[in-house]
C-alpha cells in the first residue's frame, strides 16, 4: 500500500483521511487527532484540518494502521478515487479528444456527477474495477452501455434481478436474470417486467456479475447508460469511465433542474418513442436506447438545448391550479380572498403527515377561467423542477403576519392551449402594447403589495437557504454511508 500511497494525489489522501475520522478508525497512535498530538510535536492537533496538513502528514496516517482488515479498507479506497484521478488527468492533459472522451469528459464535469457517483466502493461487496495498463496514455473509445432492473425486499432495500449489456454495434454482450439474495417483497413487474416465476431456479448472482464485468471492462472501456450510477449501485461496481445520457445533453432552461428521462430523450433526440405509457421496462431496448443516444450525441454534437417534455395532461387538469406551501393557519377558504375567479377548493392529503404548511387545488370550469387567475396573481414567478410555472404570492395571515404561497400551473409554458389561452386573456393597448385585464377584485386583493416586496425577497432567500440545507444534508448522509465500515 506504501507505493500506491506515494503516488495518490492529496485530494484522495484528504478525502481518506476525513473518512477514517468519520469512522473513528484507530491505527498504532491512535486516531486522527492522537496521532497529530504524536506525530507533530510543535502544533499537536492544534491543526486538524486535514486538508491543511501535508500530503506526508496525511500518509504518515495512514502507514499507522496495520491490521490487515484496515489496510484492505484504505486500498479499496484508494483505488476508487485515483481511478477518478487519473481520468480527469488523463482528459485534460490530451492534446485532442476524442468525441467518446469529450462525452466521458462531460458526464464528470455535471453538477450532479460528485453526488450521484459516491459510492459505498470501500465495503466488501463492492468491485472496483482497475483502470488498466492499456489506459496508461489514453482512455479507451470502445463503448458498452448497460440497463438493470431491480425489485424492492422485504429488508426495504433493492436488489438487481435483470441486467443486460450491448456494445455499440447494439449487439448483447451480457443478458441474464438475477437471483436477489433476500426475499422479494414487490416485484414492481409493471415496471420491470419481472415476475418471481422469471427467478425460479436462477442462480446467476451479483458476484456473477461483477467477474463479468471485470473481463468487459479490463482495458479501460467506457461504460454508457440513462442515470447509470444507479446500475452501478445495483451491481455494486465502481468504475470511473463513464458516459451518463441523462447528462450530455442540454436540457430545458437554468431553472429547471430536473434531468431527462430516457424515453423524453428518445422522442426528441431519435425520433421515437422507447415505450408506451404504462408498458414495462425492457432492459434491452433501454441498453441499446442509451447506446444510440450517445452514438446519435457523437455524430451530430447535438448541443441544442432539449425542450422540457409536455406531458400530456387531460383537459380537467388543466383547469386546475396547484396551491402549496400554504399555512396550517391561513383556512382554505381564505384562498378566495388570494386567487381571483370561481372555483371550488380540494385539500391535498399530505405526504409527510402532519405538518407546518399544505397544498391544495383550485379547480375551476375549464382552463381559460385557470389561466386568467393565474395570470392576474401578483408574485416572482420561476419554475418547480419539471419546469412548470410558479408564482410566488404574499397572503395576509389573521395573526397580522404576511407569509407567501406558491400557486402553480398543471402544465409547462408554451403548449397550443396555454398560448391561445393566455393571448385570450389579455387585450391590446391604442399603443399596441397587451395588458392584462385585472378585475376589481384583484385589485383590492393586490393592494398594500408594495410594502411586502421586501417581505417577498426574504421568503425566496429563505427558500433558497432551505434547499441548500436540504442538499447538504443529502451529502451528509451519502458521507456517513460511504464511512460505514463493518465492526466500527
Amino acid at each position: 500500500m506504501e507505493d500506491k500511497l506515494s503516488t495518490a494525489s492529496k485530494d484522495v489522501l484528504v478525502h481518506i483521511v476525513k473518512l477514517a475520522q468519520k469512522a473513528g478508525m484507530k491505527g498504532e497512535h491512535g486516531d486522527w487527532k492522537e496521532f497529530l498530538k504524536f506525530f507533530d510535536k510543535k502544533f499537536g492537533s492544534s491543526m486538524s484540518d486535514p486538508s491543511k496538513r501535508t500530503a506526508d502528514d496525511l500518509r504518515a496516517f495512514v502507514l499507522s494502521f496495520k491490521e490487515k482488515e484496515d489496510i484492505n479498507y484504505f486500498a479499496r479506497l484508494m483505488k476508487s478515487h485515483t481511478n477518478r484521478e487519473k481520468v480527469k488527468q488523463l482528459l485534460k492533459g490530451q492534446d485532442t479528444e476524442s468525441p467518446e472522451q469529450r462525452l466521458v469528459h462531460l458526464t464528470l464535469e455535471h453538477p450532479h456527477y460528485s453526488l450521484s457517483y459516491s459510492f459505498p466502493s470501500h465495503e466488501e461487496e463492492w468491485f472496483v474495477t482497475k483502470f488498466g495498463k492499456k489506459a496508461k496514455g489514453k482512455t479507451s473509445n470502445t463503448l458498452l452501455a448497460v440497463d438493470c432492473e431491480m425489485v424492492l425486499c422485504e429488508d426495504g432495500t433493492e436488489a438487481l434481478v435483470k441486467i443486460c449489456m450491448v456494445d455499440r454495434d447494439l449487439q448483447i454482450k451480457l443478458h441474464e436474470f438475477v437471483n436477489p439474495g433476500k426475499p422479494v417483497a414487490d416485484y414492481r413487474t409493471h415496471i420491470t417486467g419481472v415476475s418471481a416465476k422469471d427467478l425460479e431456479g436462477v442462480t446467476f448472482s451479483i458476484k456473477d456479475i461483477q467477474k463479468s464485468m471485470r473481463k468487459l471492462l479490463s482495458r479501460g472501456e467506457i461504460l454508457v447508460g440513462h442515470s447509470l450510477s444507479n446500475d452501478l449501485k445495483a451491481m455494486k461496481v465502481d468504475h470511473a469511465i463513464v458516459i451518463d445520457t441523462s447528462f450530455i445533453f442540454k436540457y430545458g432552461d437554468e431553472s429547471t433542474r430536473r434531468r431527462p428521462s430516457l424515453n423524453d430523450l428518445c422522442k426528441t433526440v431519435l425520433g421515437y418513442e422507447l415505450r408506451k405509457k404504462g408498458a414495462s421496462h425492457n432492459c434491452v431496448d433501454d441498453a441499446c436506447a442509451a447506446m444510440k443516444l450517445v452514438l446519435a450525441k457523437i455524430e451530430n454534437g447535438n448541443d441544442d438545448v432539449i425542450p422540457v417534455a409536455q406531458p400530456d395532461v387531460p383537459e380537467v387538469e388543466k383547469a386546475k391550479l396547484l396551491v402549496h406551501r400554504i399555512p396550517n393557519d391561513l383556512a382554505s377558504e381564505e384562498l378566495k380572498q388570494v386567487i381571483c375567479g370561481d372555483f371550488t377548493i380540494e385539500i391535498q392529503a399530505s405526504k409527510n403527515g402532519k405538518g407546518k404548511n399544505y397544498s391544495a387545488f383550485a379547480i375551476f370550469e375549464n382552463p381559460q377561467e385557470a389561466l386568467n387567475a393565474y395570470e392576474n396573481l401578483q408574485g416572482e414567478e420561476n419554475k418547480d423542477s419539471y419546469g412548470r410555472p410558479q408564482k410566488l404570492v404574499s397572503v395576509q395571515l389573521k395573526s397580522g403576519l404576511t407569509s407567501a404561497i406558491y400557486v402553480r400551473k398543471m402544465t409547462l409554458d408554451n403548449s397550443p392551449s396555454q398560448v391561445s389561452a393566455k393571448r385570450s386573456s389579455q387585450t391590446e393597448t391604442s399603443g399596441g402594447e397587451l395588458k392584462r385585464l385585472k378585475t376589481d377584485h384583484s385589485e383590492e386583493v393586490l393592494e398594500g403589495s408594495s410594502c411586502v416586496d421586501h417581505e417577498l425577497e426574504i421568503k425566496r432567500l429563505k427558500k433558497l437557504v432551505e434547499e441548500r440545507d436540504e442538499e447538504i444534508s443529502r451529502q451528509q448522509n451519502i458521507l456517513t454511508a460511504l464511512t460505514r465500515k463493518q465492526g466500527l
